[in-house]
């Protein structure tokens, strides 16, 4: 097993926040990683120490078994940032030309151009007339022109249509196939649970879920039995069911998380409960995601600590 970026025991502080709380993980090389987590989770943090940006206050950041800011780290990392700040004057042709000319084995151009679906046409145009989707796969290329075996991707796919996402996704899944190793973050929990080998979610500044995302699926979320209903009471009486480990509403619905739904049915049938728009759904990992970030009363195992 190659391990490709390790954190021990890393806390950081700015001021008396402390914005990662003892995390210690490993990545294994080849991987595509999932970093989860709601605003002021700490992924943020955790991302930037592993790119060197910032150091920890605690504990160490290895990668590729070197400090991050070693100068042989740097020629085998690239990253894609939410915002892509380019040079007036430049073409995209010329922009990728310079960036690659910082790397001692960088891609070719002809190499860089199917695999972040840029267009001849588009290299010959100045980089700042680029549409919004044009710029982020710029971005891509930027990121990818030093031939990296690590790519850090940061919201990769904002502001891309459905087709688009799935297309970039496709492009990622050739990178891994060449040994390349994917840390992304992203707010489409489907990209995390389609294309993410593992996901690491972060909350309050450490992991409360690390596994791959059926995993994390099953242990929270098997399946759910949604409904509507007006009455006050029902919550707390599904609550008292056996293998029911959740009920919350969200939307409007009413979810309960159990691992035998043809019970919860045939309770909520015998008691004649006053439901409608009865719906059985196995469980998602945007489900598994809210109960983990807004009800700190379940642990990783989705049971009332």
């Amino acid at each position: 097993m190659d391990i490709i970026v390790e954190l021990n025991n890393v806390s950081k502080l700015f001021g008396t926040k402390k914005a990662v709380d003892h995390v210690s993980l490993s990545i294994e090389k080849g991987s595509i990683v999932a970093i989860l987590g709601p605003n002021g989770a700490g992924k943020t943090t955790v991302l930037s120490m592993m790119l060197g940006l910032i150091k920890p206050s605690q504990g160490s950041v290895r990668v590729m078994g070197k400090n991050p800011k070693d100068i042989e780290v740097r020629k085998r990392i690239g990253a894609m940032l939410q915002e892509v700040s380019v040079m007036d004057g430049l073409k995209v042709r010329e922009l990728i030309t310079l960036i690659r000319s910082y790397y001692p084995d960088p891609l070719d151009i002809s190499q860089l151009t199917p695999l972040t679906g840029l267009e001849e046409e588009d290299l010959n145009r100045f980089a700042t007339k680029l549409s919004g989707g044009q710029k982020r796969k710029l971005g891509f290329a930027l990121a990818l022109a030093g031939n990296p075996d690590l790519i850090f991707l940061d919201e990769p796919t904002v502001g891309l249509d459905v087709t688009a996402r799935r297309m970039f996704w496709d492009k990622v899944r050739t990178l891994t196939a060449l040994g390349k190793t994917i840390l992304f973050t992203t707010h489409y929990l489907t990209e995390a649970e389609d294309f993410a080998d593992r996901v690491i979610l972060f909350n309050q500044g450490i992991i409360i879920a690390d596994g791959n995302p059926d995993d994390i699926k099953s242990r929270l979320t098997t399946c759910s039995v949604s409904f509507k209903s007006d009455d006050p009471h029902l919550r707390e009486a599904l609550l008292k069911l056996p293998h029911v480990s959740d009920v919350y509403e969200k939307e409007g619905r009413i979810y309960t998380i159990t691992e035998d739904t043809d019970s919860v049915l045939a309770s909520i049938f015998e008691h004649k409960y006053a439901v409608k728009d009865i719906r059985v759904e196995q469980g998602r990992l945007d489900d598994a995601f809210e109960q983990l970030t807004l009800q700190p009363e379940f642990d990783i195992k989705g049971e009332a600590n």
